[in-house]
């Protein structure tokens, strides 16, 4: 007898986003490559679509709504492959965990929130000139969501919360890691703001 081995289907949710941020990607990708379009295509990209710190200053927008779309475009771009399949497994992973919990429209209302959050924590702590994209801020909103039902589900059952207080501890020490790593190239204020959007979300709607 032959056994299948039987995976769960991946939610409607998470396939939407996940072509969302790899789409743009793979065109780009076949740019780069010059299989089609021009080389000029990514930093096209990233200059109308990706967070622009100064236009929330006093830099002219390539249109009349980018500082305001660019809190929502910037995390369907991505830095490349590497910074996109990272993301996106961090995106199935979590998304899952957050669907199981509060189901698909829940789980997209706390990812917009998170992404929004991502981008004002960004905005507000940066002092480069330089444009952020990703998804990490979004995807560290999940994972404060879901610290914070850790933090309910351990509170209602009187538990010790240390076990949550540890994991807020690796997440701090992971991106001081990567920011070392990445010669301070790591947005952490978007994952800060995300992280603070996520769990605050998480606690309304939990329930």
């Amino acid at each position: 007898m032959i056994m299948k081995l039987r995976y769960p289907a991946v939610p409607l949710a998470l396939w939407g986003l996940l072509g969302l941020c790899v789409l743009p990607e793979l065109v780009l990708q076949g740019a780069d490559l010059g299989l089609w379009g021009s080389l000029q295509w990514r930093s096209l990209a990233y200059g109308w679509f990706g967070f622009w710190p100064g236009l929330l200053h006093d830099w002219r927008p390539n249109y009349p709504e980018q500082p305001w779309a660019m809190f929502l475009t910037y995390g369907f771009l991505h830095g490349g492959l590497v910074h996109l399949v990272v993301n996106m497994i961090t995106l199935v992973s979590m998304g899952r965990a957050v669907i199981d919990r509060a189901g698909q429209g829940r789980f997209l209302l706390i990812y917009a929130v998170s992404l929004l959050g991502g981008a004002l924590g960004f905005g507000l702590l940066t002092n480069t000139t330089i444009p952020m994209v990703g998804a990490s801020g979004a995807l560290f909103g999940l994972v404060g969501a879901v610290i914070a039902w850790a933090v309910l589900d351990r509170w209602h059952e009187s538990m010790t919360l240390w076990p949550v207080a540890r994991a807020v501890l690796w997440l701090i020490a992971l991106n001081v890691i990567l920011w070392w790593a990445t010669g301070g190239q790591l947005a952490w204020q978007t994952h800060l703001g995300g992280f603070v959007a996520g769990a605050a979300m998480g606690f309304v709607v939990d329930g």
